[in-house]
């Protein structure tokens, strides 16, 4: 599978709010680290966990200038292309990480569940 390159935009809440424009290889684990705090600055002081728009590029020079060419934006025009696709400013990612989530109770284990299974003796 090709390389795949993302420019991302996330905030901390709908519309008035601080929007953060990023480019990255791996928007699964970036977006992970942006809602984990695992990155510190700006992402992490502001709170910006929620993904609100996403672009994919198959080469990281486009994607790069892409980036630079949102951040030249205005914010009105920033607005209108997040509500262009998400007009409802939804966590784009927000059930991503369902799957690493812990069962809520571990089944418990049984010691018979493990025992070879009986042999059955035939009667002659």
């Amino acid at each position: 599978m090709p390389k795949r390159f993302f420019v991302y935009i996330m905030t901390n809440g709908p519309r008035h709010h601080v929007l953060y424009i990023g480019v990255t290889g791996d928007l699964v684990r970036r977006v992970f680290q942006r809602k984990n705090k695992q990155i510190p600055g700006f992402t992490s002081r502001y709170n910006l966990t929620r993904l609100v728009y996403y672009e994919m590029f198959f080469y990281p020079d486009a994607a790069i200038a892409r980036e630079k060419q949102l951040k030249g934006w205005l914010r009105r025009r920033k607005i209108e292309l997040i509500e262009s696709m998400n007009p409802h400013w939804h966590d784009l990612a927000d059930s991503w990480y369902e799957v690493y989530k812990p069962p809520t109770q571990p089944e418990p284990i049984h010691a018979r569940s493990f025992a070879p299974p009986e042999k059955r003796l035939r009667s002659g």
